[in-house]
């Protein structure tokens, strides 16, 4: 799986958008010149051959050094390609794996002291902290490489998500590294003047029994915890819009949203644009990452993370995503991925963590948000095979 060979693919139901090849990578000493320098490598009238767009991904940490790049070819093709059909360069499927080792990082125990851990300082004397959202891996070994396209074309299979591949530098030990994942969650998207962003936070895994199923998500509308979880992340990014719109639209309260696995909670903010030259990544820049995926306040939630997440997240709970030389473009909050490297997987999930969070609940929480890519690769958290060949 080469650096030549993987491409970047963004695709929803609506929508799908390619991208072969590396033309020119974009790089700054911190991210705030990040928009600044993609606008000006776009309007580069010395390379006007080149498609007019940027894709990549952006770290969870600020400061960290982002994944973007002019591609060497664009296209937006029917969405009928989004389950990979027309993406991939024609090859012979891969063995598929004949065993699977998991590790979980933290261990299910490790995960639920953590979070006992966050609640002791959410509830200390004089903290300000509301919210930590705490995250932990599970790292699968196969005897064989992983084929991260057969990944992504079953994940594509849930017409409510948006299914991504990112190729990433190389694995230490040569070898492409991909980001592959399923992100129900909008970041923030750009088209002219318009804006838009739709943060999920509040989580139910789905039942198999339809009436089990719907009791879980009557459950989540009503829970005071996860209402008030939810209404931090609306706030957020509704505040750090506001300057940038001359008109925002934010709903009273959350809509159920459904993926093949969970329930969520989620809000569509709308809004329009005062000044027409913000782009997509400037917006995007701007209010990552959201309480959905660090907590609040920012700067102690951040710190909490780094004392109690025994590893680093890199993309995850980063943003993936693209924009063009006018500004438009769209940026997802990569959540419900793994990042593939040879015979390696390692799929992230998190939890948000507020006063009134049980440990044993939020690890199953975790639990419920592994489902996807475990089925995507056909192995459950012990290291089980399902039977379903990749």
């Amino acid at each position: 799986m080469s650096g030549e060979s993987f491409p970047f693919v963004l695709a929803s139901a609506r929508d799908v958008h390619i991208a072969h090849g590396v033309r020119r990578e974009v790089t700054a000493a911190r991210s705030t010149e990040l928009p600044e320098r993609v606008i000006r490598l776009l309007q580069d009238e010395r390379d006007d051959e080149a498609p007019g767009v940027v894709v990549g991904a952006l770290p969870f940490r600020r400061g960290r050094e982002a994944r973007l790049y002019q591609p060497e070819e664009w296209s937006r093709p029917l969405p009928s390609t989004r389950m990979g059909y027309g993406v991939w360069p024609e090859r012979p499927a891969p063995r598929p794996p004949a065993s699977w080792s998991v590790q979980a990082v933290p261990s299910r125990a490790e995960y639920e002291e953590a979070v006992r851990r966050a609640l002791d300082l959410l509830r200390a004397p004089g903290s300000t902290l509301r919210k930590v959202v705490l995250a932990r891996t599970l790292v699968l070994e196969a005897d064989v490489p992983v084929d991260a396209r057969a990944i992504f074309s079953r994940l594509a299979a849930d017409p409510a998500v948006t299914t991504f591949s990112v190729p990433l530098a190389p694995c230490r030990g040569g070898g492409r590294r991909v980001l592959v994942g399923a992100t129900p969650e909008l970041l923030v998207a750009r088209r002219g003047p318009h804006v838009s962003s739709r943060p999920l936070a509040g989580s139910a895994r789905r039942q198999p029994d339809a009436s089990a199923d719907r009791d879980a998500a009557e459950a989540l509308a009503r829970s005071p915890k996860d209402l008030r979880e939810h209404a931090t992340v609306v706030e957020w990014i509704a505040d750090l819009l506001a300057p940038y719109c001359r008109k925002l639209q934010v709903p009273r309260s959350p809509s159920l949203v459904s993926t093949a696995s969970m329930w969520h909670l989620g809000s569509t903010i709308e809004g329009v644009l005062r000044d027409p030259d913000v782009t997509a990544l400037e917006l995007a820049l701007a209010i990552h990452p959201t309480p959905a995926v660090c907590g609040t306040p920012f700067d102690e939630a951040l710190d909490v993370i780094g004392q109690l997440e025994p590893f680093d997240r890199d993309f995850y709970s980063g943003a993936v995503g693209w924009t063009d030389a006018r500004g438009d473009g769209e940026w997802h909050v990569a959540i419900r991925c793994a990042e593939i490297c040879g015979t390696s997987a390692r799929l992230f999930a998190g939890a948000g963590i507020v006063d009134g969070s049980d440990p044993a609940a939020e690890a199953a929480e975790t639990s419920g948000k592994f489902t996807a890519l475990l089925r995507a690769l056909g192995v459950d958290e012990q290291g089980r095979s399902f039977g379903d060949d990749l």
